[in-house]
């Protein structure tokens, strides 16, 4: 199959279209109005809906309407405009209507800026809606990775009847590399015994995420939490790389993942020892599997594009398996190959000095 030049926020939204998005619903917001522009191209002459909301209230609330009738319905937005949403999410996930996000993150609080950063991650792990509740999160590291996860977005939001977010940044969303665009790889579920479809003999259903009779609220989050079990023990995806042998792990999601890997190779030539773990699902969280490798391991040390989100729950996955340290930057300040080397040169040497002495 021959690879095509294409830029990451336009490959997502193709990727959309080839999985079957019959919906977009969407409010432009650097760095991804590429999605919503790619959209408005080619949904229309397909026959499928389009519609440039008012808002990004209006656009979550429209894919809320889609979902419940079993259809595969998609918005995109970036940082502050997916902060609006979040009462939105919490509603899906506890209505159980499926529904495709993608975040494409910039950086700083507030309006922040148009850079690419990694801030967001509590604001898609730990949310901002109300209640006991998770999105499945997925994050790419390439333009590659984005497609496919793109695919696997829509079939895991309809799988698990539940919002599925692709979280990106402006570094992915902006950047050209080849990449190819097989067929949809999944079958997806029949949606006719919940789906609001007027289908004959269907059961009742109530979309309303209002529970008021005693204790059934309760019953609700229990389900809903039994589901998430099933989804970190099928769906939960990471990237092991070089981490057999390694006495000092990286860790980190998303394109600074992809330029650890850079940084992972320089060290191997200078003879550390050095690995990387890469959750690709952030929730489920790669928990088990990071506290194998830790367990072999003498650090980690983990990277973001942020003061430290994923932190909490590397040191979490980790308990104290081995000590765990932390290089960042943020609002828009990028970690390049040769910064992370420079901290592992410096933390290797550590290591190097504690073996001396006979202590780990």
């Amino acid at each position: 199959m021959a690879k095509e030049l294409v830029k990451g926020n336009e490959a997502i939204a193709k990727a959309a279209i080839k999985a079957g998005c019959q919906c977009y619903f969407g409010y432009p917001i650097t760095p991804q109005s590429e999605i919503g522009e790619y959209m408005g191209a080619h949904l229309p002459d397909m026959g499928r809906v389009f519609i440039t909301a008012e808002s990004e209230l209006a656009s979550i609330n429209m894919v809320i309407g889609a979902g419940t009738t079993g259809t595969k319905a998609m918005t995109s937005s970036s940082s502050c405009g997916i902060a609006l949403m979040q009462e939105a999410f919490s509603a899906m996930c506890c209505a159980e209507v499926p529904g495709v996000i993608v975040s494409v993150m910039r950086g700083g609080p507030g309006l922040g800026n148009i850079a690419p950063a990694q801030a967001d991650y509590f604001q898609a792990l730990k949310g901002g809606g109300n209640g006991d509740y998770h999105l499945i999160v997925l994050s790419p590291s390439t333009v590659q990775e984005a497609i496919d996860l793109t695919y696997r977005a829509f079939h895991l939001a309809l799988k698990y009847r539940n919002p599925v977010m692709l979280l990106a940044d402006g570094m992915l969303g902006q950047m050209m590399e080849p990449a190819e665009f097989g067929e949809y790889p999944y079958k997806d579920p029949d949606v006719t015994e919940w789906a609001l479809n007027g289908a004959n003999n269907r059961k009742p259903r109530n979309i309303v995420s209002l529970h008021m009779p005693e204790g059934e609220m309760e019953i609700l989050t229990n389900k809903l939490f039994e589901k998430y079990e099933r989804v970190a023990k099928e769906e939960t995806t990471y990237e092991s790389y070089m981490t057999a042998d390694a006495k000092l792990v990286l860790t980190a999601f998303g394109t600074v993942g992809r330029i650890a890997k850079s940084a992972v190779q320089k060290a191997r030539k200078e003879g550390m020892k050095v690995g990387l773990f890469r959750p690709i699902t952030l929730f489920p969280f790669p928990e088990k599997q990071l506290n194998e490798v830790a367990q072999n391991a003498e650090m980690i040390l983990d990277l973001e594009l942020n003061k430290g989100q994923m932190l909490l729950d590397v040191r979490s996955a980790v308990f104290g398996a081995c000590p765990v340290e932390f290089f960042g930057r943020t609002a828009g300040g990028l970690l390049t190959p040769d910064m992370m080397f420079e901290k592992i040169q410096e933390l290797y040497k550590k290591l190097e000095h504690k073996t001396e002495a006979g202590v780990r």
